[in-house]
């Protein structure tokens, strides 16, 4: 039988949509929450304390704090080469520079590719969900990307 668990992580960061025709273009931040589910087949040993676990809550915190939310918390993220990302580098320590433009959605693949590279082969990543706000949010699903 499979099972999927799910974490829920929180972390506070700015960004800039350069470019952007709405009020986005100007370097703002958002309260952002983040879900993370792996799906996989419980400990079946009766013996091991991790029996009935897919995976131990305290290891997924571990590698989504590790990987994505201690480098993202309190940053500031812009798209390399924008206006303002050489400037804000000299004086900020933790500017965050991507290749692609600093949407949710562009977030929620790059997470997604991030954790697929960094969760043990006994669970897979079943989805990623990226509140930007209470209200606005963007998913990445493997079965939609056939992994």
């Amino acid at each position: 039988m499979i099972a999927r668990i799910t974490k829920e992580f929180s972390f506070e960061m700015a960004h800039q949509l350069e470019g952007y025709d709405g009020q986005c273009s100007n370097i703002h931040g958002h309260s952002y929450r983040l879900f993370v589910t792996v799906s996989g087949t419980p400990v079946g040993d009766i013996n091991s304390p991790k029996c009935g676990m897919v995976m131990d809550f305290t290891d997924l915190k571990k590698i989504v704090n590790e990987h994505i939310v201690d480098k993202l918390e309190h940053a500031l993220m812009l798209r390399k080469g924008s206006r303002v990302d050489e400037a804000l580098k000299s004086v900020h320590t933790k500017v965050v520079c991507v290749d692609y433009q600093p949407t949710c959605e562009n977030m929620v693949i790059q997470m997604a590719a991030i954790l697929r590279r960094e969760l043990p082969q006994s669970v897979q990543l079943h989805s990623v969900k990226l509140h930007e706000t209470a209200t606005s949010f963007a998913e990445w699903y493997a079965a939609d990307n056939r992994i």
